[in-house]
């Protein structure tokens, strides 16, 4: 990692003491003891930043990114701490504490109470404290206010931290995508990293989601830079010890946050090796490394899951498999109970049908239509359709993930700098794509069934993967802007019809425009213009490879 010199050190001493003084000025307690910490915070995060900035390379470029994804997590958490109170509902506890997320404002005051008792920051990981399932965010979060918030309760340092988070592994997924599959590609991918809506909001937020998101790209880098290094450079020592500690981190971090997305995380580096590896090139040692990490992290997520005792106990699958069954029905649950449309279509439809209907309900979330029609206050108004026009963007491009990895003729041109894992030749970079395509659409729809039909459990569950998310939504825009593959505008042209339809409904069923379509007839609709669109397509691709003679 590159150094600081005395000129970056020159802008940032003062931007860090002046944001300092003007937090401190919002925020309760003594204005001294509150600049004294906002500012070192401020000065740590924008030394980070810069260094692994500078670090990742590619000049200009990155540093804007970089700067723009901090700004808009911290000043949008800024402004919605203070907007939410006065312009959210002000009968909700969360709102009027200013928090977006439920799980954050109960994090935060315990995180607060821990942080002011005479208890050990390892208390953090008793089962006391329900509000983090895991305990390691809470103890970092009462790790801050114990050392630079003592005298009173400032909740916007760990909005924050949350913010360097969100934005730190912006440099570390330039760095392993260029490395792999070049500028192109890292290119797209880091800008929807850094800009998509979601991830903008929960890294405005103390939630768990940004923090995953950094030790994923991490865990990314290191895995990436030791697999290249060891196979192609083994002679460089210190090189492979560096990413190692970077794999290390990530997925240390990962353990101590969430240890399900640790499992989740090995098992996609398990595939990659076995999708980008040579006969007898798999490191044995990479491979002792994960499956003893794998199991320490199944024990470790069995025994927070099983914190009070009620999901029967025993060996750690035995445990999570209970778990997993029981949210799954919660949620089928929840999903009929607070809609009543949604209990209507269960009523009329067979018993088997209910839980694909909530997977594609879920993978639907937040819809689009219905935040555009329903009626609520300005600021949720404007943070449901950010967060919604976010997915819908990036949902035809992780359909379309699948089209572009197997479609080599684009991707010949895009990785003549790829060093794939294990010498890898283009062939082997396309597994990679199908095999990360194929675990984040598991995830996708595993979130819809975990999630439900909850427009905000959903799409933050489903965030937790984004880095994925992004790197084969970044490929897919390389991809059709080398191509211009008529797939492209087709799939978004069936996403226009499934909007425009059930705008229609929506808007009759909250302002009464326009007729009443029955909802069946209405997804009756919806496949068939689907059906006409795949089918024109095939046929006008089939016609055209015919004309020149294929």
């Amino acid at each position: 990692m590159k150094k600081i010199n005395q000129r970056d050190f020159l802008w940032i001493a003062p931007l860090s003491l002046g944001l300092g003084a003007l937090l401190a000025s919002l925020q309760p307690g003594s204005w001294f003891v509150g600049l004294l910490g906002f500012s070192t915070l401020f000065l740590l995060s924008l030394s980070l930043l810069v260094i692994s900035t500078k670090w990742a390379g590619s000049g200009k470029t990155l540093a804007w990114m970089v700067a723009l994804a901090f700004a808009l997590r911290f000043i949008g958490g800024v402004a919605t701490y203070f907007a939410l109170p006065v312009y959210g509902y002000v009968n909700d506890e969360d709102q009027s504490a200013g928090f977006t997320y439920t799980d954050a404002h109960r994090r935060d005051n315990q995180a607060w109470k821990l942080a002011v008792s005479d208890r050990p920051i390892l208390d953090a990981f008793n089962q006391k404290f329900s509000s983090d399932q895991y305990g390691g965010l809470l103890a970092f979060s009462a790790l801050i206010y114990r050392y630079f918030s003592p005298d009173a309760h400032r909740s916007l340092m760990l909005v924050l931290m949350s913010a360097l988070m969100g934005t730190l592994g912006v440099p570390f997924l330039w760095k392993a995508v260029n490395l792999l599959w070049g500028e192109k590609v890292a290119l797209a991918s880091s800008w929807i990293f850094a800009l998509y809506p979601e991830s903008v909001l929960l890294g405005g937020s103390a939630m768990r989601e940004p923090y995953l998101l950094a030790f994923s790209a991490f865990a990314l880098w290191g895995f990436v830079n030791s697999g290249v290094v060891e196979l192609n450079a083994p002679d460089t020592d210190s090189k492979l010890s560096d990413s190692r500690i970077w794999l290390g981190l990530g997925i240390a971090g990962m353990l101590l946050v969430s240890p399900s997305i640790a499992l989740v995380t090995l098992v996609i580096f398990g595939g990659w090796m076995v999708f980008t590896s040579q006969r007898g090139r798999i490191s044995w040692r990479m491979i002792v490394m994960i499956v003893l990490v794998f199991i320490a992290g199944l024990f470790i997520l069995s025994s927070a899951l099983d914190r009070q005792g009620n999901l029967g106990g025993g060996a750690p699958l035995a445990v999570i498999n209970n778990f997993v069954r029981e949210a799954f029905k919660w949620n089928v649950f929840k999903i009929e109970e607070g809609s009543g449309w949604v209990q209507k279509l269960f009523d009329e439809m067979p018993a088997w049908m209910r839980l694909p209907f909530v997977m594609i309900y879920g993978v639907l979330q937040p819809v689009l239509p219905a935040i555009l029609i329903y009626s609520t206050t300005i600021i949720w108004k404007i943070i449901g359709i950010l967060r919604a026009v976010g997915w819908y963007a990036m949902l035809p491009a992780l359909i379309l993930s699948f089209v572009a990895a197997a479609d080599m003729g684009g991707e010949k041109r895009r990785v003549e700098r790829s060093i794939a894992l294990g010498g890898a030749a283009v062939s082997k970079g396309r597994s990679v794509f199908l095999w990360l395509s194929l675990v984040v659409w598991g995830w996708i729809l595993f979130t819809a069934l975990r999630g439900g039909g909850d427009q905000w459990d959903n799409p933050r569950y489903r965030t937790i993967l984004f880095l994925w998310q992004a790197i084969l939504a970044g490929n897919v825009w390389a991809w059709w802007r080398e191509t211009k593959n008529a797939w492209f505008a087709r799939v978004a042209a069936m996403e226009f019809a499934f909007v425009a339809a059930f705008g229609q409904w929506y808007a009759n069923r909250y302002l009464h425009i326009g007729p009443q379509l029955p909802f069946v007839f209405m997804v009756a609709v919806i496949l068939a213009i689907w059906i006409l669109i795949a089918a024109f397509g095939m046929w006008h691709d089939r016609k055209q490879r015919s004309g020149h003679g294929v």
